[in-house]
């Protein structure tokens, strides 16, 4: 097809990222959560029938590289013969496809013409899946069993409607079960809607042409990403970074990656990176894939579409045991937004000194996670879940942009009037962090800060981030940006630094403060 009639191929493609666009918008205006509805923090993709990922929305990378890899790991416990028309499965399970326990999936199949024709997969987070903490995050964790519920696929709703039993078992496992019910009605309303788009789609223009669309769009990115690596320098490169720490008291850990250049073809090994951690910063092979995927898009091709066949010409290798390729045991809830982002900046170091022109200094590379729990306004639980902004690192041509998400992550602030009207807590002040972006030619941007008061008479805190210990590095002589710093004021006066990664109780009249890092600067300065 893709020879015989381009501008077809070209309207199917945009038709098919318009459906997963649209997915986010159905799950975002009817989400109960403030973390879905405001911040955004989910993700919509299309796949063929084998699992290949189609079409994504844009949304956040990390959620969509991972996606390439659900709905095959999913095929390979429930064989395509199970599935029916109706059916929308869920599951969280980190080693089938997937990254972190609150990041869950739906997975809906879709048949047309009496044959499978691909899946509509909506992955949410849910503010909240169980375990030891309100919001999930455990700092002290030593096991998965701490941070929630463990989901293998579970078929929730069919043709007949929902399985009120199974949904009942979940629910009576979470905080706040009216709100997560919500966001899960969400996630299937997206799937169903997909699903009348696409076949929409097949009316209009023939099923075995929409079929063939898709596999003609898998050779088109294939052959784009491959020329796209034959314009990057040739051979053997190596870079590193190191996450703070792996939780309280803990020291930091080393991502390493080396990268093969050869031809059209890179290969990306992260065998040398440090054993699996005792805490939860641990993530996934598959998170791993997604951040080189995120790289070589931001680096070689930006404007390749996204989809399975852009992926054949990279070869991603983790060593067994180490803290990219753990025991299924072992806790990873922070590596999903943390070790994640220390993969990219260490590919970024590793190319540094070859295409310095294509690469920004170190920048906010964390999610800047604190998140508040208990009781609100109405007596029924309510957790808070809001990641920050810091400083973008700067480039050979520009200063860095000021309080942004850099790479991985693409969320939304918490508008400061939901919070107050949701939450007993008070933003007293959000503002620019001044001076903290690194000095050079260029600099880098500035970060955040972001002031609360507890009204309640005690709430949850966790603590979520990197970059206080280690900042964001200046690239070709830049210097680094101010790191993290979070502090808890008392009523009394005293204040104390919190931890990046913590689990603590707040208490009415208390105040936090979160400064997010700066970027790294860019160059000698003048």
């Amino acid at each position: 097809m893709s020879h015989t009639d381009p501008f077809q191929l070209e309207v199917l493609r945009h038709a098919l990222t318009a459906i997963a666009e649209e997915m986010s918008f159905v799950v975002m205006r009817s989400a109960r959560s403030p973390l879905l509805r405001e911040a955004g923090d989910l993700s919509s993709a299309l796949t063929d029938a084998t699992g290949a990922l189609v079409a994504q929305g844009r949304d956040i990378p990390v959620h969509l590289g991972v996606m390439s890899f659900t709905v095959g790991a999913f095929l390979g416990r429930v064989p395509a013969e199970r599935l029916r028309p109706g059916d929308v499965w869920f599951t969280n399970l980190p080693e089938l496809g997937g990254n972190h326990l609150p990041d869950v999936k739906a997975i809906h199949p879709i048949f047309a013409e009496g044959r499978l024709l691909g899946f509509a997969v909506s992955l949410a987070h849910w503010a909240d899946i169980g375990g030891a903490w309100p919001g999930s995050y455990v700092a002290a964790a030593t096991e998965s069993f701490q941070e929630g519920l463990r989901l293998p696929p579970l078929r929730l709703f069919t043709a007949d409607g929902p399985d009120a039993e199974k949904i009942a078992v979940i629910m009576h496992n979470v905080r706040g079960p009216a709100e997560r019910e919500g966001d899960m009605l969400a996630q299937v309303a997206a799937t169903a809607a997909a699903e009348q788009r696409l076949l929409a789609l097949c009316a209009t223009h023939g099923t075995g042409t929409v079929e063939a669309a898709m596999a003609a769009l898998h050779d088109r990115s294939e052959a784009a990403m491959r020329a796209a690596i034959a314009s990057l320098p040739q051979g053997e490169f190596t870079g590193e970074d190191f996450l703070d720490d792996d939780g309280p008291g803990g020291a930091p850990a080393a991502v390493r990656v080396r990268i093969a250049v050869g031809g059209d073809h890179a290969t990306f090994d992260f065998s040398a990176s440090d054993d699996a951690l005792a805490g939860p910063l641990n993530t996934t092979p598959y998170v791993t894939a997604a951040a080189v995927y995120y790289a070589m898009k931001a680096i070689a091709g930006p404007e390749i579409q996204p989809n399975g066949g852009c992926y054949r010409p990279l070869t991603v290798i983790t060593r067994p045991g180490s803290l990219l390729d753990p025991p299924a045991t072992r806790p990873l809830v922070g590596g999903n937004h943390e070790t994640s982002q220390r993969l990219v900046d260490a590919i970024f170091r590793a190319f540094a000194a070859a295409i310095p022109e294509r690469l920004s200094a170190g920048g906010s590379t964390t999610a800047g996670l604190l998140i508040f729990g208990g009781a609100g306004r109405d007596g029924a639980w309510k957790t808070l879940y809001e990641p920050h902004g810091g400083g973008e690192g700067a480039r050979h041509d520009r200063a860095g942009v000021a309080s942004a998400r850099v790479h991985l992550t693409n969320t939304n602030n918490t508008p400061t009037e939901i919070i107050e009207a949701e939450f007993p807590i008070r933003v007293i002040r959000h503002s620019l962090r001044r001076g903290s972006g690194g000095t050079g030619l260029h600099r880098g941007g500035e970060g955040a800060e972001r002031e609360y008061e507890v009204l309640a008479p005690e709430l949850s805190l966790t603590t979520m981030f990197e970059r206080r210990v280690i900042p964001p590095w200046g690239l070709a002589g830049g210097g680094p940006g101010a790191p993290y710093r979070c502090d808890l004021h008392h009523p009394d006066g005293t204040t104390e630094e919190l931890r990046g990664k913590a689990n603590l109780m707040v208490r009415q009249g208390d105040r936090v403060v979160l400064a997010t890092s700066g970027g790294g600067g860019y160059g000698e300065p003048d």
